[in-house]
């Protein structure tokens, strides 16, 4: 699929999406959405990607959704815009893959939401957040309301959120927003640096890791434990006996 909105590229098993609308500081479109999940449909059926890295192209990660389409939404339409940025990042957020998002600039809105759906954040010196809406008369509505309270903490999410205050990078660290900042000009190979220290491991271990604290996240403590147990326990079958074995003969394991 050629697209409009997005630049793909690989770097070995690491696949790189640039967000690419610089004009808009690459607000989010229907368009984009529509394009994104052609490309997340493209990454399931290609086995060989095991970890994804975002990041936008200019000087914005994503200045937010795009008002000028949103501008003459009815109710009803403003509902399936929602449910369609909800759903996308719901399936971003749930893929067996690790996703980095590589924050460049601006995370506003919208696109603070798309990177709170993102595994972890890694941030350049110069990245801005913030969810301004309130001051357009609205709220996110890509789910970045109830993400953003379980990351950074209630206090947090309510005073970014009522206050619309745009927070630099340094905060953004400080609340656990993002878990790196680094110089812009190393923003990318840092990322790809961590998302190759990743995929060296079992690959089986990685979505388990990935499911198990995901959703023990939203579970009662006790039947997180059974969570944590039953992944385990099945990795016995899968990754763990080759592992085990290449460190027991201090060689490298072969996941194949």
């Amino acid at each position: 699929m050629d697209y409009t909105t997005l630049k793909t590229k690989k770097d070995g098993e690491i696949a790189i999406v640039t967000i690419s609308r610089p004009d808009s500081l690459n607000a989010l479109n229907s368009t984009f959405f529509k394009e994104f999940n052609a490309y997340l449909d493209s990454i399931d059926k290609d086995g060989n990607v095991k970890a994804l890295v975002i990041t936008g192209d200019g000087k914005a990660f994503i200045a937010g959704a795009d008002i000028a389409e949103m501008q003459n939404m009815s109710k009803d339409e403003g509902f399936q815009f929602s449910k369609t940025g909800q759903n996308t990042f719901l399936r971003l957020e749930n893929l067996n893959i690790p996703v980095i998002a590589a924050i460049n600039g601006y995370a506003l809105g919208g696109g603070c939401e798309l990177a709170l759906a993102c595994d972890f954040r890694i941030s350049n010196n110069y990245g801005k957040f913030g969810l301004p809406e309130p001051g357009l008369g609205l709220i996110p509505g890509y789910g970045g309301t109830q993400r953003l309270s379980r990351l950074s903490g209630l206090g947090n999410a309510l005073f970014l959120s009522l206050t619309g205050q745009m927070i630099d990078s340094a905060e953004a660290l400080r609340m656990g927003i993002v878990q790196k900042v680094v110089d812009a000009s190393e923003l990318l190979n840092e990322s790809l640096d961590i998302a190759k220290k990743i995929i060296v491991h079992g690959p089986n271990a990685i979505i388990a890791l990935k499911k198990v604290i995901r959703e023990g996240n939203k579970l009662d403590l006790n039947k997180a434990y059974d969570l944590e147990s039953k992944e385990f326990s099945k990795l016995f079958e899968s990754d763990g006996p080759e592992g085990m074995k290449a460190f027991l003969e201090k060689r490298k394991p072969n996941w194949n």
